[in-house]
């Protein structure tokens, strides 16, 4: 599932006029391209799923858009999950990340909500073979929506990801800055997550610190493993914690860079935003958590040299 963009009208009409059938390589022959091809489209494409209630809808995109500026598609009602569901949906392309924020009008269908994030894939089905074969677990088969095809894996860890792919190749401007995907897990599931989401994305690992500065999940006087990693679909940070988190930690999905964080913090802060963690510095980095109308949390950096 991920936001519907202005489009949609013109690719439900061609999809229902095709009757919703698709051309479907033979497994073999998927899995064996799925082994090196690389089915990342761009960091611009991969957006963080956030979940409002309806009523606070409109303040959170207002409140987003006013933090980190760009635009919104226009906003409308759809399903788009494979069991009957409404939800108000409206993509937010900001300079610093994408957003696909759902408002449900009715109950939300299980497991959605616990997805983190929708990559945009070149492949549906390579891309499947692919995720499996790098130990994903596929906790929502694919399912057709509006304009294209979605699906929901499961990494080591508990992660949860939705993929998706458009019937008509949407066209997104560049990041001016990469956000970070902030996943926490175990000690336990850390090295099969990596491992599987690195062979995945054709990723790389550019940092792994076994004793970062606990400052960076509210335990100062302790350390904690950080690994840093980026792919096609942009930017990770993998936190590696007992779960022994002070709130908010672990809330967060994702962390947006800016170049200038008091600037960005007084714009969130005017947007009826609330600080929940002051800027603190470390590794390279002044950072702050805020949390915007309507719940959603979000981590903000910027470089300690700004």
């Amino acid at each position: 599932m991920r936001t519907i963009s202005s489009f949609t009208l013109s690719v439900v009409l061609f999809t229902f006029a095709v009757g919703g059938f698709f051309l479907l390589p033979e497994a073999s022959a998927i899995a064996q391209e799925s082994s090196s091809a690389k089915f990342a489209v761009g960091p611009q494409y991969d957006t963080t799923h956030v979940y409002v209630a309806p009523e606070d809808f409109d303040r959170f995109v207002s409140s987003f858009q006013a933090t980190f500026g760009g635009t919104t598609s226009k906003q409308g009602v759809f399903t788009v999950t494979p069991t009957p569901s409404k939800t108000m949906s409206q993509l937010v392309l900001t300079p610093a990340g994408t957003l696909s924020v759902f408002g449900f009008k009715t109950p939300i269908p299980w497991p959605f909500g616990a997805e983190r994030t929708g990559y945009l894939v070149t492949d549906m089905d390579a891309a499947v073979a692919a995720a499996r074969a790098a130990g994903a677990n596929v906790v929502v088969g694919i399912f057709p929506d509006p304009i294209g095809r979605d699906v929901v894996i499961q990494w080591p860890g508990g992660v949860n990801m939705q993929l998706y792919w458009h019937t008509t190749t949407p066209h997104y401007q560049p990041l001016q800055t990469v956000p970070e995907n902030r996943v926490y897990v175990s000690p336990d599931a850390v090295d099969a997550f990596v491992h599987g989401f690195v062979t995945f994305a054709h990723g790389k690992v550019v940092s792994d610190d076994a004793r970062a500065s606990g400052v960076e999940i509210g335990r100062p006087s302790d350390t904690y493993r950080r690994i840093r990693i980026e792919s096609g679909f942009g930017k990770m940070v993998v936190l590696v914690t007992d779960g022994h988190l002070p709130f908010p930690y672990g809330h967060e999905m994702t962390g947006y860079e800016v170049s200038n964080l008091d600037g960005t913090l007084a714009k969130a802060k005017a947007a009826g935003a609330q600080v929940l963690v002051a800027p603190y510095t470390a590794d390279g980095r002044t950072a702050a958590i805020v949390q915007f109308p309507g719940g959603y949390i979000a981590e903000i950096h910027a470089s300690a040299k700004q």
